[in-house]
């Protein structure tokens, strides 16, 4: 079995960052290239650019009118106009024409009275050098125009061109090479469907969109399996290309087929390995005996686009001489308590949305494999690695992933999870001005506490009160008795058992999960499925403990269904969509109400007014109703205590 590597030393991002800089000699790996001004935009100055021409070449007219010398024009006043002849001392002109000989200034056309004869009347006098561009106001020739090591915007292109530099010396962008490692790795080319143990590879296109925005020019190989020859041949052919930096994705870690580490050594120093960042502490620095950039990237999606964003943009920025990434900051408020190990840096993924006077922030998923947590993500936190976490309500800095205009624009739903609130987002955004809908899927309790804190828009639950048979309304008076809210109804639904097509284990009644044959899984504590189920199952006199997984716990009725779609579990309890969206079967348990509760506060809030009116909508009805597994027949009403399910 091959050595497993292990983290002697955990560096910080910082300091990684600096033994890197410390031993590449960008002066060395990146070289100058001339290139057409007008194809340079973007591009970074490798020498001082000076002027070749004034800008203007000439004095010029600043305005349509008449040029004149200045002098010749004194002592005209309102009740004393001075008469002017054209071709006389007086010189029609447009704007940007030369100055005629002997002339100094320029008169607004509006500024003369013409006269019947041909001639001119002015009321006041000019003054030298009036309305006139004089040459090289703006560019004066051989003049510092801009200094080396400076990125070239757009506007500096038509500086450099109005100064007549056809060519500039500019840095070569920063080539890099991407090789995907991995047994388990298909190439996203073919267009594969991943069977048990096969996953599709993405993280080539993220970091290859990612460094395109640094102004670099990425480059990705096939796929190379898990086999230490065949990497070192792949790394060895990618470094004695032109790249000036090879990233290998996976294989960083501990792990007996993470070879990355030990082909680095081979082929120059490692700098690092180990970084005190999660995600993203299997990252891997090292240099190649040509000088050349040698990074590891971890392997789960989460993990590797931290090593792309800490670690290679600012080396890519620092190797191109430009100024490193940054994202727009802001505060906000932490809508639920975070815990955190001591020890390593967390980057915190965020749903955010402004409220009142400022911004409230809800974590998103963590896990390091968790990619959706980011396409969702509008920000991202730092928890130091001195802190045990964050507190509910805690003041943070959060870093925008989005434009900061977007969250005026942007719903924060905080509770239980359905499949309508993906088709609800998609509506929003398919407005005329759209919405954002951002949602943490944290349990009804969760959901409360939100609300409680002011930390949600938007609660959704679904919990049943077998004491009262109604829905909701007995845990708001429990958990938010001093919050005003207003209750509306999003669906009835559906709950049941998910099982694997034609239920192969014939699970027919919640009994039917104590045997010892079936594998359950379960929702999170606090959920409204699971209070649900535990109902249930005091109703049936079972105890829980004979359940095998019902301790497993996922959040989301979909994450419920894919772990039967793939064998992990016989069943689980979940909603009768989530069932139909993997073609699963379903064996029905209850009927619940699924409602939105909003604090009454922001019910004239316009994103609040337009969600209201969307779930009005008989359109959204008949989408919904197209689900399978809901009734829409209280869809958009106002609720009120004691309601149930009304009428059927």
């Amino acid at each position: 079995m091959s050595r497993r590597n292990i983290y002697l030393q955990t560096l910080s991002v910082a300091e990684a960052l600096e033994r890197a800089r410390k031993v590449l000699d960008r002066d060395a790996l990146v070289a100058a290239e001339t290139i057409s001004t007008e194809e340079a935009a973007g591009r970074v100055t490798a020498t001082a650019v000076h002027a070749r021409f004034s800008a203007p070449p000439f004095h010029s007219a600043a305005m349509d009118g008449y040029a004149v010398r200045a002098e010749e024009t004194f002592g005209a006043r309102e009740d004393a106009p001075l008469r002017l002849v054209p071709g006389s001392g007086c010189h029609p002109v447009n704007t940007g024409q030369p100055l005629p000989e002997g002339t100094n200034a320029v008169i607004k056309i509006e500024d003369v009275v013409p006269q019947a004869d041909g001639g001119l009347l002015i009321e006041a006098a000019a003054f030298p050098w009036m309305h006139v561009r004089r040459i090289g106001e703006d560019i004066v020739a051989t003049e510092l125009l801009l200094p080396r090591n400076h990125q070239l915007s757009p506007y500096d292109i038509g500086a450099l061109l109005t100064a007549g530099v056809w060519e500039v010396r500019v840095w070569e962008p920063i080539r890099l090479v991407f090789i995907p490692t991995g047994d388990e790795v298909l190439d996203f080319t073919t267009r594969p469907t991943p069977a048990p143990g096969q996953v599709i590879e993405s993280n080539s296109q993220i970091f290859c969109a990612l460094a395109r925005t640094w102004g670099a020019v990425p480059r990705r190989l096939s796929p190379v399996p898990d086999d230490r020859a065949r990497l070192r041949a792949a790394l060895g052919e990618a470094l004695h290309g032109d790249a000036h930096v090879v990233v290998v994705g996976a294989g960083s870690s501990a792990g007996s087929k993470d070879f990355t580490r030990a082909v680095f050594e081979e082929f120059g120093e490692i700098l690092a390995h180990g970084l005190a960042v999660s995600p993203g502490k299997p990252s891997l620095l090292g240099v190649s005996r040509e000088g050349k950039l040698l990074v590891g990237a971890p392997g789960y999606p989460g993990s590797a686009i931290v090593c792309f964003e800490e670690i290679l943009a600012p080396l890519v920025a620092w190797l191109g001489r430009r100024p490193a990434p940054e994202r727009p900051r802001i505060r906000a408020r932490l809508a639920r308590k975070t815990p955190s190990r001591l020890g390593s840096e967390e980057i915190l993924r965020l749903a955010v949305g402004r409220l009142d006077d400022g911004h409230i922030a809800v974590p998103l998923g963590r896990g390091a494999g968790m990619l959706t947590s980011l396409t969702r993500a509008q920000a991202l936190t730092r928890i130091p690695a001195d802190s045990e976490g964050l507190a509910e309500g805690a003041e943070i800095t959060a870093e925008l992933l989005v434009p900061a205009s977007t969250l005026a624009r942007t719903l924060v739903h905080v509770g239980s999870h359905d499949n309508i609130l993906d088709l609800l987002a998609d509506e929003l955004m398919g407005l005329a001005e759209p919405l954002r809908l951002a949602s943490a899927n944290v349990g009804s309790l969760g959901g409360f506490s939100a609300l409680k804190s002011g930390a949600a828009m938007v609660g959704g639950c679904h919990l049943f009160d077998p004491q009262t048979q109604d829905f909701n309304f007995p845990f708001l008076r429990r958990y938010l008795p001093d919050l005003p809210v207003s209750v509306v109804n999003l669906a009835i639904r559906d709950q049941g058992l998910i099982v694997a097509p034609g239920n192969p284990k014939n699970i027919r009644t919640l009994q039917d999960l104590a045997r010892e044959d079936v594998r359950f899984v379960n929702r999170q504590r606090g959920s409204g499925t699971r209070i649900l189920l535990d109902h249930h199952l005091r109703e049936a006199g079972l105890d829980p403990r004979l359940i095998q997984g019902y301790g497993r716990e996922e959040h989301t009725h979909m994450a419920v269904a894919v772990n039967v779609r793939g064998g992990a579990a016989d069943c689980g309890l979940g909603i009768l969509s989530a069932a139909r969206a993997l073609d699963l079967d379903f064996v029905p348990l209850a009927a619940e109400r699924y409602d939105l509760v909003v604090p009454e506060r922001l019910l004239e809030d316009p994103r609040i007014q337009t969600l209201l009116d969307l779930l009005r909508s008989p359109v959204l009805h008949r989408k919904i109703a197209a689900l399978g597994g809901y009734d829409t027949r209280l869809s958009g009403r106002m609720m009120r205590e004691g309601m149930g399910l009304g009428a059927a």
